[in-house]
């Protein structure tokens, strides 16, 4: 009740604060210590300017707090968000986070389709999702995140598409992470 005063200054002010960088941690303050019904006002303007937010230097903290923090609900509507956009969106810079924090709390359902939205093309192609995500410097963390959430039907479909890349990702530094995690899996489930 004692911040009402700061969520009515906040009205229709959200994505301007959500983006600035003192702004950004005010409003994850208040969506922390606030009641849901004094916040809800505040999560509809976020979820309005998501688009925005997750691509903002600032702005992707506050989409990355709800997804940490917030209601199923909240977290469901940024994962569709993303979803369709998974490839570019973990290409950039600030949005690759949100991504990563999309896949880890997304889900198993949400998750999955994340997972197979990077493996339905033609994986084998080096101009496929997979291909261009694991040369990233930001995706792959993205397809790291995948590797460790994903069940084990995913999973499964996710290092088979992977292992026909091993030599690119023996060309690149950041590749290593994701070669090591492809030789852990196949030693415990078959010989590569």
């Amino acid at each position: 009740q004692d911040l009402q005063f700061i969520l009515d200054i906040f009205s229709n002010k959200v994505l301007k604060l959500s983006c600035h960088p003192y702004g950004c941690r005010v409003v994850q303050r208040l969506l922390e210590h606030c009641l849901e019904n004094q916040t809800h006002g505040l999560l509809t303007e976020l979820l309005v300017h998501t688009e925005q937010l997750l691509q903002d230097q600032y702005g992707n903290y506050v989409v990355q707090h709800v997804l940490d923090h917030g209601e199923a609900l909240h977290k469901s509507r940024i994962v569709t968000a993303v979803s369709g956009r998974v490839v570019p969106l973990s290409q950039h810079k600030f949005a690759s986070n949100v991504v990563e924090k999309c896949v880890s709390n997304a889900t198993s359902v949400e998750r999955s389709s994340l997972i197979k939205e990077i493996c339905q093309d033609d994986s084998d192609s080096v101009c496929s999702s997979l291909a261009v995500m694991i040369k990233d410097q930001y995706a792959n963390y993205v397809v790291q995140k995948m590797i460790d959430t994903a069940d084990d039907e995913d999973l499964s479909v996710l290092m088979s598409k992977i292992r026909s890349h091993i030599s690119t990702l023996h060309k690149f530094a950041y590749g290593k992470h994701i070669l090591a995690k492809l030789e852990s899996y196949y030693a415990k489930h078959t010989l590569m």
